[in-house]
């Protein structure tokens, strides 16, 4: 069992056999979507690249867990950026994601935490807006989750539970694969896109992560990705697409 953890890189290692996580889609190719928010006014997508602000053909993934519902995500410089584009309701949600430089990883979580910081030195911005005129309500944050544990087999070797503790902390436990053994309580997002379709972000705190995955408990499935850097230091940035299916353990309702 292991008993240490790994870096990212080792982690996409595990995670690239026999993975679960959605083919990607030429749907968005040649299109090009007005957006209303900060920094971001134009998404231009093309053959495995998009465009928007300052960024220029950044290599892209695009998925599609439910029809009219596209996952666009990439690195951009240094930052893990995601649209979730909803293109029936005309809605839109970016996260930007960073991760800590060499001096704030080398800081332990006690230190952080007396300074008045969060545990985590990985950082999320996440902010929503409309498509191309929509007069939609944006997406917003959501406690869909919360009371939830649920098992992910993102192949025939990682499986994983989380259990959505509160709008703000989730636990994660790998049952089987190479972190099998290890679990943890993290800060998370939750923002709802769609009836049973629920954006999920989440930030590692001992070995830096960004996880961003959409979770649609009407499929019992997920797709997204996971951010972090290849080895322990801050040199070199990976970043790999996650997938799996879905079950519901448990529910749990905490009175009010």
């Amino acid at each position: 069992m292991t008993s240490t953890f790994i870096p990212v890189g080792a982690l996409g290692d595990g995670f690239a056999h026999a993975s679960r996580s959605l083919d990607v889609v030429d749907h968005l190719e040649g299109r090009a979507f007005a957006l209303d928010l900060d920094g971001a006014d134009t998404l231009s997508i093309g053959r495995g690249v998009a465009s928007w602000g300052d960024a220029v053909d950044v290599p892209v993934r695009v998925t599609s867990i439910r029809p009219g519902i596209f996952l666009v995500g990439g690195i951009a410089g240094s930052v893990s950026t995601a649209f979730v584009l909803d293109l029936d309701a005309g809605l839109v949600t970016l996260v930007e994601g960073t991760l800590p430089d060499e001096a704030t990883r080398a800081e332990s979580a006690f230190t952080r935490v007396q300074r008045g910081d969060e545990a985590t030195g990985v950082a999320a911005t996440l902010r929503h807006g409309r498509i191309d005129g929509s007069v939609a309500e944006p997406h917003a944050a959501t406690d869909d989750l919360v009371g939830l544990r649920n098992r992910y087999d993102y192949s025939t070797t990682e499986v994983y539970e989380h259990i959505y503790l509160t709008p703000t902390l989730y636990a994660w436990h790998c049952i089987e694969g190479v972190e099998r053994g290890l679990a943890d309580v993290d800060a998370c997002h939750h923002v709802r896109i769609r009836d049973g379709l629920t954006l999920f972000v989440w930030r590692e705190k001992i070995v830096p992560t960004l996880g961003l995955i959409l979770i649609d408990l009407d499929a019992m499935r997920t797709d997204g990705s996971i951010f972090g850097n290849a080895g322990f230091d801050a040199s070199t940035l990976v970043t790999f697409p996650v997938g799996a299916t879905a079950e519901i353990l448990t529910v749990t309702a905490h009175a009010r």
